[in-house]
């Protein structure tokens, strides 16, 4: 039977959210019900608010969330009630070409949950990465789900079902960060300083923040950063430069989305080294590089999509680093709020006042 929970909903571009009735279809074939336990506040979520994302109001906001299963739909053999998973905004079909050339990661054709939550009038919702989980419950598909270790919290699991992901996979999925490495990651926020745990975690030897934020540098610090650069007071590129051997970075990553930070990133790389973008630009941005620099640093300009993770593998194994203690995930989390502060933390966030803020449902 169909329930009805409160949720958080951006009803119009660039208007404060609210709090909503939401109703929850029972699960049909391949679908799952899942009880919220914590969701992360993530500027995806601001991009939808602001009308960065598309213009399909009404957006019910929310993904990077961790809960329990509550209900399964036919077919569905994934996961089963009771099951503590992190959600993902990739569920992978195991048919497209990527899959069947054994790169699921890749998946050409995930796939969200085929019913609609809706408004109590009936007007349906456009769910934040096919998610919706700033509420008490959501539908997702059930190959969204992913189970792992209930010993780990709701607060810091969930983290790893969007930016904290994005950024470990970036520096070793995408990046290929290896031991003794150098790696400079522009922007330190959550998926910047993701970058450079991941960064941590492979190896690297060097690894230098960059940042205009003296508070976001001295976070970095914290995650693992070597070297800072505020990119206010010192060309980042010249300092990446002195800071390796007068060669540049193995692997460069922009977490921000800038085409000048890219631009950055892109001269900052030693030779045969990797740019990595992870940061998201707006629809509207160009780039224009040196064609004979392009050729003749040799490399790799990638970017980054979702860290190139594959949830069922990479979730568990991260949070059995994080059971080992050998990754941090608790130092991502700022503060723990309910379900009617996600507005201010928007606010927060904006001031860059937080790494990331929590909602425990």
């Amino acid at each position: 039977m169909a329930r009805t929970v409160q949720g958080v909903v951006s009803m119009a571009v660039g208007e404060p959210v609210t709090m909503e009735n939401i109703v929850i279809p029972d699960p049909g074939p391949g679908e799952a019900v899942v009880a919220i336990q914590a969701c992360g506040v993530c500027h995806t979520d601001l991009h939808y608010r602001e009308g960065g994302i598309s213009n399909d109001y009404p957006f019910f906001l929310g993904h990077e969330a961790a809960g329990v299963v509550d209900a399964v739909g036919p077919g569905v053999t994934e996961v089963a009630p009771g099951d503590f998973v992190i959600l993902n905004w990739r569920a992978v079909c195991g048919q497209c070409r990527s899959c069947l050339k054994g790169r699921p990661n890749i998946c050409f054709s995930t796939h969200n949950a085929a019913q609609k939550m809706t408004l109590e009038d009936g007007t349906e919702l456009s769910a934040a990465l096919g998610i919706g989980a700033f509420a008490e419950a959501t539908l997702v598909a059930a190959g969204q789900c992913t189970k792992v270790n209930p010993e780990a919290s709701p607060e810091v699991a969930g983290l790893l079902g969007c930016g904290v992901m994005a950024g470990i996979g970036a520096a070793i999925n995408t990046g290929g960060v290896g031991r003794g490495d150098s790696v400079a990651v522009f922007g330190c926020g959550g998926v910047g300083d993701g970058s450079i745990v991941g960064s941590k975690l492979a190896g690297a030897t060097t690894i230098i923040g960059v940042d205009i934020d003296d508070r976001k540098l001295e976070w970095a610090q914290e995650f693992g950063a070597t070297h800072t650069i505020n990119s206010r007071s010192e060309d980042p590129v010249a300092k990446i430069k002195e800071l390796t051997g007068g060669n540049g970075a193995d692997v460069t990553i922009e977490a921000i989305g800038l085409p000048e930070v890219y631009r950055q990133a892109f001269e900052a790389r030693d030779l045969a080294g990797t740019v990595v973008l992870v940061g998201v630009p707006n629809p509207t941005m160009t780039i224009e590089l040196p064609f004979i620099e392009v050729f003749g640093r040799g490399g790799a300009l990638k970017s980054s999509w979702y860290g190139d993770c594959l949830p069922s593998r990479d979730f568990p194994m991260l949070i059995d680093l994080y059971l080992q203690g050998r990754l941090d995930l608790d130092r991502f989390v700022s503060e723990t709020i309910g379900l009617g502060d996600v507005e201010e933390a928007f606010h927060k966030m904006e001031r860059g006042e937080v790494l990331r803020s929590v909602v425990v449902i």
